[in-house]
């Protein structure tokens, strides 16, 4: 990784890879939240000192200074933080700068996709209104749990029942798609109560469906009281009974897994998401939001005040900068196209394993199929290995239902192989 200088502005990284064309997706942060949830590591504050419209004019900057690297937008995602947290007056100066400076076409249309997530609790007519008219055409709302004594757990503050009205609200509004995220594996939680939140979100009738184990990032409040004894994990059985359920469950309601923790109606996946899974570009804005533009990845600095008072003709400050590198490339295929039902195309994988390290193909081909012969991976076409050559024609690997359930150990293994 190259480590970059803190004050280092996004223009200079995207003028060495605009050449690459113009981009097709946005992510978007907005970094307020009313509480810091004890589960999130991603950057959020409770703000003090009442900086949401300073944030939106300097978004706006920043937003007139990316609109010339993108074509036609398939996607917009706006997460957070607490996007929702904005006032709507505020939203309608955000939407109209994305409204002149992209090209909204697409979305307009129905062929894009244009998401903000949304706190139950947060979520007004009057917002929802304001999002119809300025483009967007899907909300992701954070519910987490339907039971008020995990949602404490989680220090999660809002009222189970203002899920059902911010989705009924959307739908009131014309926003046709909406989700809804859970979290299982929360520290005494059964399998019962975990069925009994599947049914209640089930019940609301959305075409996707989120749901994630819970997992004690570093630095969060969760860890720390997880450290301290506060609770214990939940079981590792139990997590798996519950991952499990949650697959014979959703599919037998019409929603079928798409990536590692994302269920869906046909047609109805993340778009958006799916794009960061296909190691598609995207541009990023906000603090703390990350882009992926030419092979290069980078991340604005996740500090407000910096990114209120860091201006280079509107481009946001960044670090953690990763110039394009074959190698990291080839494991970020791996290692997001086996999150994915659809799986990775082989081809491409393999002669690049070889072509970058010799050997390495034929080892991630052996690996491969020991993988298949313990159930734990799909492939489709045969293999064919003749002249020195690896060729994989119309070949795709993709985990089995037993694999998904162990999907990071089977990663690193293929990673491992590969010996970069």
């Amino acid at each position: 990784m190259v480590r970059t200088p803190a004050r280092q502005s996004a223009r200079s990284l995207l003028s060495q890879v605009a050449s690459q064309g113009r981009t097709q997706r946005l992510y978007i942060h907005v970094p307020f939240c009313f509480h810091k949830c004890h589960y999130c590591d991603f950057y959020s504050l409770v703000d003090t000192r009442d900086r949401q419209p300073a944030f939106v004019r300097r978004l706006t900057d920043e937003l007139a200074a990316l609109g010339p690297l993108a074509g036609p937008l398939k996607s917009i995602f706006v997460g957070g933080g607490t996007p929702s947290l904005l006032a709507p007056h505020l939203w309608r100066d955000l939407l109209r700068a994305l409204d002149e400076r992209f090209d909204l076409g697409l979305i307009r249309a129905g062929v894009g996709e244009f998401t903000v997530e949304c706190n139950p609790e947060t979520v007004t007519r009057e917002l929802l209104d304001v999002f119809a008219q300025g483009g967007v055409n899907r909300v992701s709302v954070g519910a987490q749990s339907f039971n008020p004594a995990h949602l404490k757990t989680l220090e999660r503050w809002h009222d189970p029942a203002n899920v059902g009205r911010a989705i009924e609200m959307a739908r009131e509004a014309g926003i046709r798609r909406q989700s809804v995220d859970l979290i299982f594996a929360i520290p005494g939680q059964t399998l019962d109560e975990w069925q009994a939140d599947l049914s209640l979100a089930l019940a609301l009738q959305t075409e996707h469906i989120s749901a994630y184990a819970l997992t004690y990032e570093p630095g969060t409040a969760m860890a720390a009281r997880l450290a301290r004894g506060e609770f214990p994990k939940a079981d590792e059985d139990i997590e798996a009974d519950m991952f499990e359920a949650t697959l014979a469950r959703l599919r037998q309601a019409g929603l079928d897994r798409y990536e590692v923790s994302n269920f869906s109606k046909p047609g109805a996946e993340c778009q958006h998401n799916l794009g960061y899974w296909r190691q598609e570009a995207w541009l990023a804005a906000g603090p703390a939001a990350s882009g992926h533009v030419g092979g290069a990845r980078w991340k604005n600095i996740p500090r407000l005040d910096d990114y209120l008072d860091h201006h280079d003709a509107g481009f946001a400050p960044v670090m953690d900068v990763e110039l394009p590198d074959p190698r990291r490339a080839l494991v970020e295929r791996l290692m997001t196209g086996l999150r994915l039902r659809e799986g990775v195309d082989a081809q491409p994988v393999v002669e690049g394993a070889e072509g970058l390290n010799p050997g390495a193909g034929k080892r991630l081909l052996a690996r491969v199929a020991k993988l298949k012969s313990e159930g734990l991976l799909e492939t489709g076409n045969a293999l064919a290995e003749g002249g020195g050559t690896i060729a994989a024609t119309g070949e795709r690997w993709s985990l089995t239902d037993r694999g998904f359930l162990v999907a990071d150990g089977i990663v690193r293994g293929l990673v491992g192989v590969l010996g970069f």
